[in-house]
């Protein structure tokens, strides 16, 4: 098997609604609603994929090997490469979504800040300044 590239990537939601005033009314993607279903083919392509262990991803985001118990744990993460990850984390707290950690740089360089969708999807706020060059 050859796999060229990610050619699809979808979340699954309890609350379409919920689901669509994070993606289209605060990440601002534009998304076309074919009866409930949501969906873009206009969006640049993926340019990471990973399996990334619970463990790391807690230490990414809580700076400790343990998911907190009181936080429900992901099953999946997507990250969004932005301008300004400042502003845009800013954004998601004044459209009422909390963030996990503000904006920060990582020791790889990459600058981050990270919240949690309604579907409990681990979103990532990003500048990947290698993916710009």
């Amino acid at each position: 098997m050859n796999v060229l590239l990610i050619s699809g990537l979808a979340v699954i939601t309890p609350d379409a609604d919920a689901s669509a005033r994070f993606y289209v009314g605060t990440l601002g993607l534009t998304l076309t609603d074919d009866d409930g279903y949501r969906h873009s083919n206009e969006i640049q392509g993926v340019k990471h994929f990973g399996v990334w262990p619970l463990s790391a991803a807690a230490q990414a985001c809580f700076g400790t090997d343990e998911w907190p118990a009181g936080t429900p744990a992901p099953t999946a993460t997507i990250d969004f490469d932005v301008d300004d990850v400042a502003a845009a984390a800013a954004e998601m707290e004044t459209a009422g979504y909390t963030l996990i950690h503000s904006a920060r740089t990582e020791p790889w360089g990459q600058t981050v800040a990270r919240a949690m969708s309604p579907e409990g999807v681990l979103i990532t706020l990003a500048y990947t300044p290698w993916f710009r060059e």
